[in-house]
């Protein structure tokens, strides 16, 4: 990706550290903000954009990990970059479990900074492309009926449309005709591939069905 298309969010409590690290970036092209505080940071952070935060892990009033929890109950799924201290290690382990992209040790050097953002950014585009597959999906869910929905989920698991057709009271040629508007508005290519997209938005979805059981989802009424 372009550098200069990318924004980087910078927290430390220690304004000599947040110059350094604006030091190090902005050769490489990038769009550097650099905020003393995290409270500073969500004020102006704006998650549309393509980029990642690189926050040090302990700062007063808010710290790096309430701030990671704060963005993930706002639905976002900023890359974060921690920064620590030695003797901080519990620290950096809950970290990484909770999604950090990586933790870097001070002092750090140039390129094991730079490494560490290209990973986030990286990070950063695969799960914009999810979130927006995951969009799309729910888009062409949105447009099925209550009766589709039930078809798709007989469908995935593996009745055939005479089964079908028992199991709703109806003709079989209408499960066709459903069965068809089912694959139509989804775009899908093959039963697999639709049971793929239906389980980028609900993850048990495939899981039901590997265990050959009816796929259990939340469906509006249509």
């Amino acid at each position: 990706m372009d550098a200069r298309a990318a924004t980087i969010y910078v927290i430390d409590d220690e304004l000599s550290v947040v110059k350094g690290l604006a030091r190090l970036l902005e050769p490489e092209g990038y769009e550097v903000r650099a905020y003393t505080s995290a409270d500073a940071f969500l004020l102006d952070h704006d998650p549309n954009l393509v980029g990642c935060v690189i926050s040090d892990v302990l700062m007063p009033d808010m710290d790096g990990l309430e701030l990671q929890r704060t963005l993930h109950a706002a639905g976002c799924q900023r890359a974060i970059i921690f920064v620590t201290g030695q003797g901080e290690i519990s620290t950096a382990v809950a970290a990484m479990k909770a999604g950090a992209v990586t933790i870097l040790q001070k002092p750090l050097t140039r390129i094991q900074l730079i490494t560490a953002v290209k990973e986030a950014l990286a990070h950063d585009l695969r799960q914009r492309s999810m979130d927006e597959n995951r969009r799309v999906i729910e888009e062409r869910l949105g447009q099925l009926t209550r009766r589709e929905h039930e078809v798709l989920d007989l469908m995935a698991s593996g009745l055939r449309n005479k089964q079908i057709a028992a199991t709703l009271g109806i003709a079989e040629k209408t499960v066709k005709v459903h069965r068809g508007r089912v694959m139509a508005k989804m775009k899908a290519t093959s039963l697999a591939n639709l049971i793929a997209q239906v389980a980028q938005v609900y993850p048990t979805f495939s899981r039901a069905v590997a265990r050959g059981e009816p796929p259990a989802r939340e469906v509006a009424a249509v």
